[in-house]
């Protein structure tokens, strides 16, 4: 076979009406659009997902989110992309899969993917969280067309919404499944039309490690308050870890006689530029709490320092 370009790989979508699927999904955001296809009429002959894993405390394996819905509307469900090439169907719809679907898969599939950013920025695996890190003003759903280079397909159809100065992880991507979920259905009952190039520099989201999660006050307020909204953020108090799972904004200016990490008897920790007032933590070992309960226990001293 000659070697096509990206573009060429795009295969036709049909000009009206989608009416069977092949559906590619691993996790809960991704359950939402399936279950919209269903509502829809749309016949889904396979669904794609990730292999089970260990899932929980218990630590056994279990489905992911999108296989659990599909069989419980009696669908089947494959871990084999390649699967897709053995049943009938007009397009693949991809939300979150998780791994990049490659040849020949592109060769004889049309395949849409729906991503949860404003491409080209934010290609690849983090999208929400990126935005939220990084202060964005807002963000969006592109359905795109899938080519072998990760999220660098045309737009077919595109969504935006703000960034709320309270928005959270989970209720930013809650709000753009919904944006999504429109953009898919729309599009399979008034047709896809021609895909845009996307125009822009590239910005790519990486995972969030861990260690992006430190809360490190000496970065100031909105720093802070960004990466405890994506949830799991963390600082060290006493040698043990502690999450910061929600805080409100304290004082706009620091005292100079206050240090950079104290938490006074107000529960307000003290960044470089100003304080977020604790609301829940979660001490190492321990369940979330109420910072005024872990405060009652745990007695910080001007001495002490969270960071």
């Amino acid at each position: 076979m000659t070697d096509r370009t990206e573009s060429e790989l795009v295969l036709p979508l049909p000009p009206d009406r989608i009416h069977r699927v092949v559906y590619f999904g691993t996790p809960g955001l991704a359950v939402p659009p399936l279950t919209a296809l269903l509502d829809a009429g749309v016949e889904v002959p396979l669904v794609v997902s990730r292999a089970d894993a260990k899932r929980g405390r218990g630590g056994g394996l279990q489905p992911s989110p999108v296989k659990a819905a599909a069989l419980e509307h009696g669908l089947e469900v494959t871990t084999d992309p390649m699967d897709a090439l053995d049943v009938e169907a007009d397009l693949g719809v991809v939300v979150a899969y998780g791994r990049l679907l490659r040849r020949p898969l592109l060769d004889r599939l049309p395949l849409v993917n729906l991503h949860f950013s404003l491409l080209p920025r934010w290609r690849g695996a983090a999208p929400v969280e990126r935005a939220l890190l990084a202060g964005d003003a807002e963000t969006g759903v592109c359905l795109m067309a899938i080519e072998e280079g990760l999220d660098t397909g045309g737009v077919y159809r595109r969504a935006v919404t703000p960034i709320a100065e309270d928005d959270t992880l989970t209720s930013l991507r809650g709000r753009l499944v919904e944006l999504g979920v429109g953009l898919l259905t729309d599009a399979v009952r008034e047709g896809f039309g021609s895909p845009e190039p996307q125009v822009g520099e590239p910005v790519h989201a990486e995972k969030i490690s861990k260690d992006e999660l430190r809360l490190d006050p000496d970065r100031g307020v909105a720093d802070v308050d960004r990466r405890i909204r994506l949830g799991g953020a963390w600082a060290e108090f006493r040698g043990a870890r502690m999450k910061i799972w929600a805080t409100t904004p304290g004082p706009e200016a620091r005292p100079a006689t206050i240090e950079v990490g104290t938490v006074d008897e107000d529960l307000v920790w003290w960044c470089s530029d100003g304080g977020r007032r604790l609301v829940t933590v979660q001490p190492e070992n321990k369940p979330r709490m109420d910072a005024s309960a872990w405060a009652n226990g745990a007695r910080p001293g001007p001495e002490d320092r969270l960071r």
